[in-house]
């Protein structure tokens, strides 16, 4: 950009959020266009985690006769800014962020299904915000079957919609869900096989993937795995209080993003509803990082305890 506006960028510093690659990805080396372009130093936020990289940029940088320096400081933001890129390379699977919007006292909607809207316009449309960060949405069938939501992202600008992940053990997903009206893949994990059905889901441009635990369930760890593989960095978690639970008791949470919205419901659905412990000290910790005024709501970011040291 800089030479198109006919700038001349020799000996000049490029600043770097993560250390230039060294192999062909979907583009080229990006060391070795900082090489060709001249530049004379690079100041680099935090080394790239990816096995292919892993230094060798900055090293290729260094034999080229370029100086380079880190930033420790930035490169904290930087990991910030790419923790689903940075678990994905380290941990193998995406980072999973669940969002749920709720009452004061953790309802997410009235004991007969109603649930719109809990929470503010600016509660919804911050929520979009974040859909449209995601590789992937995640919900669970009964989200599909209860609501036949879009779960797509909707008024902001975005240049793609993320991929649609569902969790459907006996592929009950209606082949008329609105969800197929939006042009975006569609990946849903099944416990037990139905050729007819996956045949017919996979008409409508779904992909079917069998990954059963022996109790029938859909192997929701082997899921997140398999997620890795297919190059999602974060998660998003869109779900019922079922599925919330199951994540969450199971350890497979990263992160809550939890809208709060200032009413009581009283008897109802909880965000939760899917964990049963038995003891206190089951209880999965969390540590507030972020928690601020959103319209009449609040927005609280919570990392699970743990997960973030990897």
């Amino acid at each position: 950009d800089a030479a198109a506006r006919g700038s001349d960028v020799r000996g000049a510093t490029a600043y770097v959020t993560l250390e230039p690659c060294s192999h062909q990805g979907r583009t080229g080396p990006c060391c070795d266009a900082l090489i060709h372009a001249g530049i004379g130093k690079v100041v680099g936020a935090i080394a790239d985690p990816n096995p292919c990289v892993a230094g060798q940029g900055f090293d290729r940088l260094r034999a080229a006769g370029m100086a380079v320096s880190m930033d420790e400081q930035a490169g904290q933001q930087s990991r910030d800014l790419n923790i689903g890129f940075f678990s994905r390379m380290v941990r193998r699977q995406p980072w999973v962020r669940l969002k749920a919007g709720m009452s004061l006292d953790g309802a997410t909607a009235l004991s007969n299904g109603q649930s719109q809207w809990i929470t503010s316009e600016a509660a919804r449309t911050d929520g979009h915000r974040w859909r449209a960060q995601a590789c992937a949405i995640l919900t669970g069938i009964g989200t599909i079957l209860g609501d036949d939501p879009l779960l797509n992202v909707r008024n902001i600008d975005t240049p793609r919609q993320p991929k649609l992940v569902i969790v459907d053990s006996h592929l009950r997903t209606p082949l008329t869900a609105r969800l197929f009206d939006v042009p975006r893949k569609v990946l849903i994990y099944c416990a037990t096989p139905d050729a007819s059905r996956q045949a017919a889901l996979e008409a409508r441009g779904a992909t079917v993937i069998h990954l059963p635990t022996t109790n029938g369930q859909v192997d929701l760890p082997a899921m997140l795995k398999d997620l890795g593989q297919r190059e999602i960095n974060e998660l998003h978690v869109e779900a019922g209080g079922k599925l919330n639970g199951t994540l969450m008791q199971a350890n497979l949470v990263d992160e809550c993003l939890l809208y709060i919205a200032p009413r009581i419901l009283g008897a109802a659905q909880g965000a939760f509803d899917g964990m049963a412990l038995t003891d206190l000290k089951d209880a999965p910790q969390l540590e507030f990082t972020k928690i601020e005024p959103l319209g009449q709501d609040l927005r609280i970011r919570a990392t699970v305890a743990g997960h973030y040291e990897f």
